[in-house]
């Protein structure tokens, strides 16, 4: 088997190994060994392919990490529309209780609701800004 197959190969296992364990600098090491397969091909020394393989490895993880440090931070999964698919979601509220809570029928289930801090309740439609256990956290609209 040539180096290059061989180096190919071992891209095709990163790869695999991160579609199975969601762990995305695996890919930055799979350009790494696809850089060495390409050395390969080019008819370079085993010792330069393997400095391809950790200079461009190292490289791609690197500016991967850097990237992901500069981005925003994630946000709470309570608050994440993109984790509860509830965020942003209207409810109708009737009626608040004297303890500051209310209950309503939302997606076929009665749910407790809390008026969101430094609001006043009153009755209406609301948004849902957070999702608490199985309350939710409603701000009027």
């Amino acid at each position: 088997m040539s180096e290059s197959t061989i180096w190919w190969l071992l891209a095709g296992v990163a790869v695999a190994v991160e579609l199975a364990t969601g762990t995305f600098y695996l890919l930055m090491v799979a350009i790494g060994l696809a850089a060495a397969a390409l050395a390969a091909h080019l008819g370079a020394s085993m010792s330069v392919q393997l400095i391809t393989a950790a200079v461009v490895g190292s490289a791609t993880v690197g500016i991967a990490h850097f990237v992901r440090s500069r981005g925003p931070e994630a946000l709470p999964p309570g608050t994440n529309p993109d984790v509860n698919m509830d965020i942003g979601e209207t409810v109708q509220v009737d009626d608040w209780q004297a303890d500051g809570t209310a209950l309503v029928r939302y997606r076929g289930a009665q749910w407790a609701v809390v008026q969101a801090a430094g609001a006043v309740p009153s009755a209406g439609l609301h948004r849902i800004r957070e999702v608490i256990g199985s309350k939710l956290v409603v701000e009027k609209i």
